[in-house]
């Protein structure tokens, strides 16, 4: 009987982080000096390679993480300067959660620019 509730449970609970992550599909995994780094879950059809969405004051940019290419939209220079230094700190960390976030799995938070 045990086996059965617990079956149940674990059943109930990813269905119910499935559906929780169709409504709510992108995750922030680092924020500094007022920059927040995001990534969407299930993001690989529209800019096929890996990359993060970075928004400052209302404005948004998408840089691949394996050359921190601009995919689209702008944010001011300086700012992207510091988030290309963090890319290169951190591309390792930022592949592996592309790997999972792809799948639809947890990410990691990822250390701050300091």
């Amino acid at each position: 009987m045990l086996f059965f509730i617990i079956d149940f449970f674990f059943k109930f609970r990813n269905e119910y982080v499935a559906n929780f992550r169709k409504k709510f599909s992108w995750a922030i995994i680092s924020m500094f000096y007022g920059i927040i780094i995001s990534m969407y879950y299930m993001d690989n059809k529209q800019h096929h390679m890996p990359h993060i969405h970075v928004t400052f004051q209302g404005d948004e940019v998408v840089l691949g993480i394996p050359n921190g290419e601009i995919l689209g939209g702008s944010i001011p220079p300086n700012k992207l300067k510091l988030v290309i230094a963090w890319i290169e700190i951190h591309r390792d960390e930022l592949l592996a959660n592309w790997q999972l976030a792809s799948c639809g799995e947890s990410v990691f938070k990822i250390e701050p620019l300091k």
